[in-house]
């Protein structure tokens, strides 16, 4: 399927490129979106100044490439890429790119600009051999908020600009308190990215999150709960799928975690309790010179840098509760981080669908080309246009899990969980979807197939369901209709009838007036919601 449909919209610009052979501007923009078309996913690290950008982005790396100081790179956009070879190239608003030296510096890559500023520059291409950048393109951009507004506005019109799509396919945002601002970029983000459908491609990070427990051991359970709070929002909870927390220095400083700062930490864990709690108290008295300890001043100020306090203070409870290897612990260190659960969720929602988020932008940007250029002979391409979008499901299913965090499923509490689960919350494979083990037998999939089929079947051509209900059976039955072709079932779905209800009975009298206003508002905003995503089920989710 994801072959089908990249050589489908290939097949496309194929065509356009023919049409408009003698136009060199058009032409090249083709020539753009074919290559977009075959390379990776773009993943954006998107959030406010100082929530940890940098520091995530190199988690995710496993290697401490991104600069994570506050200079001038910081305030550019910075591609990361899959490369045989280290390469860095810097993209002038003027002139040529320039293919820069590689320096390391204490294990850090150090990127210059020689001599321009971050405003002559356009953005930074890095080419590293990392296996992980073989499937995403990772983008760092500059922070939100800024004092500076040219450093904003760098990263607003790289991804959310007024004009045209977004130049990411899905971004991970990261937030240290919910702020208006975060709002309203991932409002732009959500409008510019998917247009008029209102797809979601976004999960929300409360990141430096062992910051929120004041760097305490149960600091990422605290945090938990705030991202739980946060998730519930009214606001954000229709602008990102999730919100996860992460210890961003806590994942970086494990996934590089040295031999050396293995032996300091397993020297710390072996101090007496008393004496191991009272360097522990704070960051400030760890750093203090101590008798207590054989360690230097200099090597505990390097471990607080490159850990925190929390992680001081977990990678010495974990050596105390039997970790024996610095591999060992750098695994225990990540895993209570955040970042695996961060990264299979990527991997879940966006790598799965990155051949239709990546399709839909390129059959967007098309689409400009061919308003900016008109000429006769593009019947072929418009009807190829239409052709891919009619067909483009996996957005759906997208705007249907933004819907139920948002507004919530116009159907039962049961039936809500189960369209999630069929539309993928957990993962698209077959049995996931269907809510059986990984390893279930063929015959059992096609059982539960077909009592999910019978039962969406009927929901949907009930007469008490009303427009919205019908949309989401509707999104649901596609979904199972494409479990059907993946493991061979060979059961057809026959659209059910769109039959739309004359209304519901409004609430009897006797409420308290203002309890009253307030259950109408909340009823109104879930009647929008839900009018929304009906009428995206009746239109092309690309425009």
């Amino acid at each position: 399927m994801t072959t089908d449909v990249i050589a489908d919209a290939d097949s496309v610009l194929a065509a356009a490129a023919e049409v408009y052979r003698r136009d060199a501007g058009a032409l090249a923009a083709i020539g753009r979106l074919r290559t977009r078309l075959n390379e990776p996913l773009r993943l954006a690290i998107a959030g406010m100044v100082k929530a940890g950008k940098s520091t995530l982005l190199n988690a995710m790396l496993g290697e401490q490439i991104a600069p994570t100081d506050t200079g001038e790179c910081t305030r550019i956009v910075t591609w990361y890429r899959y490369s045989a070879t280290p390469t860095i190239t810097m993209h002038p608003r003027r002139g040529a790119p320039r293919r820069m030296p590689i320096r390391r510096d204490g294990g850090k890559l150090v990127l210059t600009l020689d001599g321009l500023t971050a405003e002559e520059v356009e953005w930074i291409d890095i080419g590293w051999p990392l296996d992980g950048l073989k499937s995403v393109i990772l983008i760092d951009t500059p922070g939100i908020g800024s004092l500076s507004e040219d450093t904003s506005a760098r990263t607003r019109s790289f991804l959310t600009p007024d004009s045209s799509p977004s130049t990411a396919d899905a971004v991970v945002y990261l937030m240290r308190h919910l702020h208006g601002s975060d709002v309203h970029f991932l409002e732009a983000f959500r409008d510019t990215a998917a247009g008029s459908a209102q797809t979601v491609c976004a999960v929300g990070v409360l990141s430096r999150a062992d910051e929120i427990g004041s760097g305490r051991i149960d600091s990422l359970l605290s945090a938990g709960k705030v991202a739980q709070r946060y998730e519930r929002d009214g606001d954000l909870a229709s602008l990102v799928l999730r919100v996860v927390p992460v210890a961003g220095l806590l994942a970086e400083g494990a996934r590089t975690l040295r031999e050396s700062e293995f032996i300091a930490l397993r020297e710390l864990a072996g101090l007496e309790r008393g004496d191991r709690e009272r360097l522990l108290v704070s960051a400030d008295r760890f750093a203090r010179p101590s008798t207590v300890t054989a360690l230097s001043t200099t090597v505990r100020e390097d471990l607080l840098a490159r850990l925190g306090i929390f992680g001081v203070r977990l990678a010495t409870a974990l050596i105390r509760g039997g970790v024996r290897t610095s591999s060992e612990l750098s695994d225990q260190m990540v895993q209570q981080s955040g970042l695996i659960e961060l990264q299979e969720f990527v991997v879940a929602q966006f790598h799965a669908r990155a051949a239709a988020l990546k399709t839909r932008g390129v059959l967007l940007e098309l689409q400009l080309v061919l308003r900016a250029h008109p000429r006769d002979g593009l019947d072929e391409v418009h009807a190829g246009i239409e052709r891919i979008t009619v067909g483009a499901h996996a957005l759906r299913e997208l705007a249907l899990l933004a819907m139920a965090r948002s507004d919530g499923l116009p159907v039962a509490e049961q039936d809500a969980a189960s369209a999630q689960r069929i539309a993928g919350v957990d993962g698209i494979d077959p049995p996931t979807r269907l809510g059986l083990p990984a390893d279930s037998e063929t015959e059992a999939l096609r059982g539960r197939l077909t009592d999910e089929i019978d039962h969406w079947r009927q929901l949907a051509s009930s007469p008490l369901a009303d427009r919205s209900t019908i949309s989401v059976c509707h999104v649901v039955l596609r979904s199972l209709d494409a479990i059907a072709s993946e493991i061979g079932a060979g059961r057809s779905l026959w659209p059910a009838p769109d039959v739309v209800s004359a209304g519901t009975p409004g609430d009897g009298p006797g409420h308290d007036a203002a309890e009253q206003g307030e259950q109408d508002e909340r009823r109104l905003r879930r009647k929008k919601g839900r009018n929304r995503f009906a009428a995206l089920t009746q239109r092309h989710p690309l425009r």
